[in-house]
């Protein structure tokens, strides 16, 4: 998977990943870790990561979901009336695990946007969306503000089209160790911007105060513990970063 990402550009891969996930699935079948987004069960996941950050069970053979998409679609199922209820939806980068769930619920009026996805309804940069304000009931913008040098701005326009009320999930990589983002714009090399920010294309590495870069908008930030309200068996199973933050902005 390590070399898959370095050799191919993402959106080739969301291509070709529709032709072998069934045979990922069926190669890997087994019960003892269990994808909660459809229920398909496995025997193992595949790691997932770049360099020392690769993960062992992290990604789903069948579905391609990785850590952070089973937390939210916990969430979402277990905390939420979201997937029952009429939603004006705009799903930032659509992660394909999502996409066709999404897409399928008939009392969604759900918009998908990017700069390069081939799953994108409307190409757009997330600093500068085409939407009339108070547009939308959710806002799913999750692992694309750390790609984004100028975030305060995406984060601006998220507030802006987001209808008050709304809810806006905003997953990112976190280091809950540190007070502060390490960020440096002169680094543009994707070596050092790896080592630094845990990934070539990475311009930051959030901390604890990526919540207070929601308030700054004005968002009301929120850091949903999610592994917190499962048990031990469940975490395994479901192949969780126990303590990782889901962290939401309200309106």
């Amino acid at each position: 998977m390590k070399l898959l990402l370095k050799l191919f550009p993402r959106p080739l891969l969301i291509r070709l990943s529709i032709f072998f996930r069934p045979l990922l699935q069926l190669w890997f079948a087994g019960n003892r870790l269990e994808d909660p987004i459809d229920g398909s069960c496995y025997r193992k996941f595949l790691p997932y990561g770049y360099g020392k950050q690769l993960r062992p069970n992290a990604l789903c053979p069948g579905t391609l979901s990785l850590e952070r998409h089973r937390l939210l679609w916990i969430y979402l199922t277990r905390n939420t009336k979201l997937l029952q209820q009429p939603q004006k939806v705009l799903h930032v980068a659509p992660e394909q695990v999502f996409y066709k769930k999404f897409k399928a619920l008939p009392h969604w009026d759900y918009t998908t946007t990017d700069l390069n996805s081939p799953l994108a309804d409307i190409q757009a940069d997330l600093r500068a969306l085409p939407f009339e304000s108070e547009q939308f009931d959710v806002v799913f913008c999750n692992h694309v503000l750390e790609h984004i040098p100028e975030d305060h701005k995406a984060l601006k326009e998220i507030f802006r089209v987001l209808k008050t009320g709304g809810i806006a999930f905003l997953q990112t990589p976190i280091n809950q160790e540190a007070a502060t983002t390490d960020e440096d714009p002169s680094i543009t090399d994707p070596k050092e911007r790896s080592k630094r920010f845990g990934q070539y294309d990475h311009v930051r590495y959030y901390g604890r105060d990526f919540l207070d870069r929601i308030a700054a908008v004005g968002l009301r930030p929120e850091a949903v513990d999610v592994c917190a309200a499962l048990s031990s068996t469940e975490i395994a199973r479901y192949a969780l970063p126990k303590g990782e933050w889901l962290p939401i902005g309200w309106k």
